[in-house]
């Protein structure tokens, strides 16, 4: 295996008293900062019958709060030079901004406002919900193959509401929100204690642990809620399903597989990563190499873990394999293909220079991401909350280094044809 280095964060924390988890990673190359807040709430966490509220309310917390009117903040942080903006996972929602690093005070004072009090109104939850509706309708409804996977698969492979929902939302459930849904989803889930803030970039730690207090310090100190597990036992067949797209060009199929607990067992989780790498991670991976450039039965191929990304979910998590494929191909002769290789990998493993390749590839695309100050912060918010590590954020290469070929054989027996999801893809809404 390539030896691949293993960058140390430098990582100071603190607790306030009202619960609220600060990170600070010090970080003096350029003269900017990263802020970034999660709170440990996302689609998994949506009560029945309100799908798609998660995100509804990202959208509100940029409606406005207890010192700014509406589009404050994002005069505030754009006239400073920086970006903003919000994202909703499946188990947390996270805000974040990148400034001047002297900007950093604003940036503090813009998130601290609005995680003590946003402005929720009835003229807001209707314009937001306006805009929700819109982004899906550019999203999913109006463009080919929109929600696949990670809207489609779920309720193929889980049972449960909280897994199998669709975390973009129903119109009617998004209609029905009311003023009062809100104020009891934000009291219920956007408590300090609920939340993990990160700071990264060009700062002396101290000066920042006193902005940290000054401007967060008193927010008012609420209830967290018991985190519940979202654990539900693996498939103990086979499931399929097909959706109908008139507005797919060629048909499609996406297969899910349960992963490890990505907490408790770690690598376990990670050799499943490293499987996906070896499996589609460029045109000389097997699965391109076999079904796209040597069979040409398929358009496209690729596999991952996580519907967004790996490491970005609690259990349970999921590993999917996508296929797009010309019109007469069998979809069972595509899923045979795939098992074909997976098989290969359980039986005989990955050669060394096979696994010491994706590895260094894998490590090469995350270390140039976190060579973005937003991407850095983000990734050690996320482990952080997740983790209870934001260091993990930078020990994750080496984690995956040290695998070996035993290990990906181990991941791949895993996947096993009788507990899987399979999801097809009907062009044009027709028949296969």
């Amino acid at each position: 295996m390539p030896r691949i280095p293993a960058p140390v964060l430098d990582l100071h924390r603190l607790t306030l008293d009202n619960g609220l988890r600060v990170v600070l990673g010090p970080d003096n190359s350029a003269p900017v900062v990263a802020v970034s807040v999660h709170y440990d709430v996302g689609f998994r966490s949506e009560p029945v019958g309100r799908t798609g509220f998660a995100h509804l309310f990202e959208h509100l917390m940029f409606q406005g709060s207890e010192s700014l009117p509406k589009l404050a903040h994002f005069r505030h942080v754009q006239g400073s030079g920086g970006t903003f903006n919000g994202s909703t996972h499946f188990d947390y929602t996270d805000y974040f901004e990148v400034l001047p690093s002297a900007a950093l005070e604003r940036a503090l004072f813009l998130e601290a406002d609005r995680m003590r009090a946003p402005t929720i109104s009835e003229e807001n939850l209707r314009n937001q919900v306006d805009v929700v509706k819109e982004e899906i309708r550019l999203n999913v409804l109006n463009r080919p193959y929109g929600g696949f996977p990670w809207i489609l698969l779920p309720p193929v492979l889980y049972d449960t509401f909280a897994n199998s929902h669709n975390g973009y939302g129903d119109f009617t459930d998004l209609e029905q929100a009311t003023v009062e849904d809100c104020a009891a989803f934000f009291d219920a889930y956007y408590a300090p204690g609920n939340a993990v803030l990160t700071v990264c970039g060009d700062f002396d730690v101290d000066t920042a642990k006193d902005l940290v207090a000054k401007h967060f310090g008193d927010v008012p100190k609420r209830a967290v809620p018991k985190r519940p597990s979202f654990h539900e036992p693996p498939p103990d067949r086979e499931r399929r399903a097909d959706h109908a797209d008139p507005l797919a060009p060629l048909p499609a199929v996406a297969v899910g597989y349960r992963l490890p607990d990505p907490d408790a067992d770690l690598p376990g989780y990670t050799r499943a990563v490293l499987l996906s790498t070896v499996l589609s991670d460029g045109d000389a991976s097997r699965l391109p190499s076999r079904l796209v450039h040597r069979d040409a039965i398929v358009t496209e191929i690729g596999a991952g873990c996580g519907f967004f990304s790996a490491y970005d979910a609690r259990d349970p998590d999921t590993m999917t394999v996508t296929a797009v494929y010309p019109p007469g191909i069998e979809t069972d002769r595509v899923l045979a293909a795939v098992d074909e290789e997976i098989a290969s990998v359980a039986r005989d493993g990955v050669s060394d220079d096979e696994l010491s390749r994706t590895a260094a590839r894998w490590s090469a695309s995350m270390f140039r991401d976190h060579d973005r100050l937003v991407t850095r912060t983000r990734a050690v918010g996320v482990c952080e909350l997740l983790h209870g590590r934001g260091e993990l954020a930078a020990e994750l290469p080496a984690l995956l280094a040290g695998m070996t070929s035993d290990d990906v054989a181990e991941a791949a027996q895993a996947l096993r044809a009788d507990s899987r999801a399979v999801l097809t893809i009907t062009p044009g809404g027709g028949d296969k």
